[in-house]
């Protein structure tokens, strides 16, 4: 066994003062940059500080190497990594332009691993010494304090300011200050020891309470940071969310490891009964019997803590992950009859804001959070939060919601896979905080979410409710076909050409004129951008479309006002897009829309009386255009338009080429589509005014585009 670690580095000489106060997450918009940048300074620095001082609770240098659990990377990266991040970041805002290492910053970069637990890496890693990470972590320190210094600052620090890659990069060392502790708490104990600045608390005589729910009153919960924020958030906790919250009860206190007790003492570990099946399988694979943390003793139970395992503090809360604390709501539902489950993420807002709480302040928070009061949880009945305890703080507490972006969301261009890779419905949120949650982790619009089998200081209160605690949706549309429709619909503009389906629906209203506008037919709508769009206008619209996949896009807005999907950037990789209604200014349409799966060469009689028909981007993907243009006049009222608009690229894997109605040599003359459009409509409309070319373009890659031009003709029913 080496030396101990860090004996004489940085993390000595500018440690934080005993006693003094973590800094809070600070205020980004303060008008004096000098002040500004000293803010800035002091929140890296004292950041920088604590997380190596961290470290100290190592006992040597091997254990920087041996893995605390097989599922994660060993310590030796963590430490390395949060210096990386650093320069990953600054150099994609241009606040730097070459790198420090290039070689420990490609090996620190590989990611923060949340393995399965039944999808062990194998890989193996040369990682460099700990001498060597520290020199490193030295010449990071050195560069980000230059530039606090002299890089070129202008007031507020917000989400397009290059500055936000530092402060992004503070937050980020708070939240591994945070996860890397816990690694050190799952190690053997002969590789840690107590260190100063990390002794835990030392109330472990307090008898636990008996706990009771209270009820919290019904309301209103409004949650979503603004882009104008002075205060740093991370892309999750951006847009807009409300919810109606009906009356629930809640438990008084977090669930301790007394009231835990009896649920391992009826055998809850080995009746798979109250588990669900993920974690049933869980129990199969960890051979679980008790809460992690907890340690069988002759002389009965004691508490893992960092670095020491002291008796059993009855009082305090216990610390599991999801699985377990859902099993126990389970098994405590099935004894009492009453409807116990754990809170939606909503539900904690709405106990939050029926408590009274406000963000941590500069004052030591009356809570058990932001490394205030020491490292370790207390007694669940020291921190009163209006009726209840320990609202935030103590340890994080779990919920039923999988994790999901408000509407609104968007990802940060240097930081976009921050989120996104825990929308796939295996990532449940846990609120409040725990005594290490500092910064951003410690407001109320801190959003984070871990897999249900992950262990971070984290238990739980449960709740009575009637109410179902359903998921939001965090599905994304991952079909590339469907994706690039849903963007070519929702999404951006490119190269500056207006949305296709918004501008026919425009120049399709206008030249209604006087028109009566009561009903609309938006033949191969696809997703139903412009079926929305005509509701401005019209009564009442049917969306019609030969693909049920492209309806449910425009019935998923319908349902849920939103749609997200991915998008491909190159490669396998891919951006997050979530679009709503709402922001297109289309939330009033929806009553006046309805979607049908339909053929629109034998349409079903319902489909007719209507004022308007459009056929966009259509005839040239019908097997059989004519037959649709010689009975289309059926489905349209005299006087009534009928607007086409198509590219004419007729392709014989959608229409034999005998069906085509234009595009070829027709008695040794060019025969247009135009001209095959006049021959099929001709008996039943007129031509209304000019034909016009609208371009339109569709994104299929970050780099690769389709732009087109449709021609649009408008005809008059006769």
């Amino acid at each position: 066994m080496t030396s101990p670690a860090l004996n004489t580095t940085l993390a000595q000489q500018h440690a934080s003062t005993t006693g003094a106060l973590f800094s809070r997450t600070p205020n980004l918009a303060d008008p004096d940059t000098d002040r500004l940048r000293a803010t800035m300074r002091q929140y890296f620095l004292e950041t920088f500080d604590r997380y190596e001082s961290l470290f100290q609770c190592l006992a040597s240098d091997e254990a920087y190497f041996i893995k605390p659990i097989a599922l994660r990377h060993p310590l030796i990266f963590y430490f390395g990594h949060t210096a990386t991040f650093f320069v990953n970041k600054l150099l994609l805002t241009r606040l730097i332009d070459q790198r420090l290492d290039q070689r420990l910053e490609s090996v620190f970069a590989v990611g923060v691993d949340e393995m399965s637990w039944d999808d062990l890496d194998e890989k193996n890693y040369t990682w460099p010494s700990v001498a060597e990470v520290q020199v490193y972590r030295d010449r990071v320190r050195k560069m980000v304090c230059d530039l606090i210094d002299h890089a070129p600052l202008q007031s507020p620090i917000d989400w397009q300011n290059p500055w936000w890659a530092i402060i992004m990069g503070v937050e980020h060392e708070r939240i591994h200050i945070e996860t890397s502790s816990v690694l050190i708490r799952q190690h053997a104990l002969k590789y840690v020891r107590p260190a100063a600045g990390w002794e835990p608390q030392t109330d472990t005589e307090t008898a636990a309470p008996v706990n009771e729910t209270i009820q919290v009153p019904a309301g209103t919960v409004r949650v979503g940071k603004d882009y104008a924020s002075p205060q740093y958030g991370w892309d999750n906790e951006y847009g807009r969310h409300t919810a109606d919250i009906e009356a629930f009860q809640a438990g008084r206190y977090l669930v301790s490891n007394q009231e835990y007790l009896a649920f391992v003492e009826a055998g809850g570990y080995r009746n798979h009964r109250d588990w669900t099946e993920e974690g049933r399988k869980w129990l199969d694979f960890s051979r679980a019997t008790h809460p992690t943390f907890w340690v069988k003793k002759t002389q009965g139970w004691a508490l893992r803590l960092m670095t020491q395992e002291i008796p059993m503090p009855w009082a305090w809360p216990v610390e599991i992950n999801y699985l377990e604390a859902k099993a126990f709501c389970n098994w405590k539902a099935a004894e009492t009859g009453q409807p116990v489950r754990l809170p939606t993420e909503d539900e904690w807002y709405r106990l939050y804001d029926a408590a009274g709480l406000q963000d941590p302040t500069d004052q030591p928070c009356q809570a058990n959070l932001h490394l205030d009061h020491g490292a370790s949880s207390c007694p669940v009945n020291r921190y009163a939060h209006g009726e209840w305890f320990d609202v935030v703080g103590n340890v994080w507490q779990w919920t039923e919601t999988p994790t999901y972006p408000f509407d609104g969301f968007d990802v940060h261009p240097v930081y976009d896979d921050f989120t996104t890779p825990t929308f796939d419905g295996r990532h449940n949120l846990i609120k409040g905080g725990s005594w290490i949650a500092c910064g951003n982790e410690a407001v109320r619009a801190s959003r984070y979410a871990f897999r249900r089998h992950f262990f971070q200081h984290a238990g739980f209160r449960y709740v009575i409710s009637h109410v179902p605690a359903e998921a939001p949706a965090a599905y994304y549309e991952t079909d590339k076909l469907m994706s690039e429709y849903a963007e070519f619909h929702y999404g951006e503009r490119y190269f500056d050409v207006a949305n296709f389906p918004q501008t026919l629906a425009q120049l399709a209203i206008d030249a209604m004129g006087s028109r009566p506008r009561r009903r609309a037919l938006d033949l191969g709508c696809a997703s139903g951008r412009a079926s929305f769009e005509l509701a401005r206008a019209f009564e009442h619209v049917t969306g019609v479309d030969f693909s049920a996949r492209f309806i449910n896009q425009g019935v998923q807005l319908i349902q849920t006002g939103q749609l997200r999907y991915t998008l491909t950037d190159e490669g396998e990789l891919v951006s997050y897009k979530a679009r709503s209604l709402a922001d297109l200014g289309l939330q009033d349409t929806i009553d006046r829309v309805e979607f049908y799966q339909g053929d629109a060469c034998n349409l079903k009689p319902q489909f007719t009386g209507y004022d308007l028909v459009l056929a966009a981007n259509l005839i040239d993907r019908l097997y059989n255009p004519a037959q649709f243009l010689d009975q289309i006049h059926e489905r349209v009222v005299r006087g009534g338009l009928l607007m086409i608009a198509s590219p004419y690229t007729w392709l014989e894997e959608h229409t034999p080429r005998q069906a085509w109605v234009g595009g070829f040599k027709k008695d040794a003359e060019n025969y247009t589509t135009l001209d095959g459009l006049q021959d099929h409509l001709g008996a039943h409309f007129r031509l209304a005014s000019d034909p016009v070319d609208v371009p339109f373009v569709i994104r299929e890659t970050r780099r690769k585009f389709q732009h087109t031009l449709s021609q649009v003709t408008i005809w008059e029913r006769i």
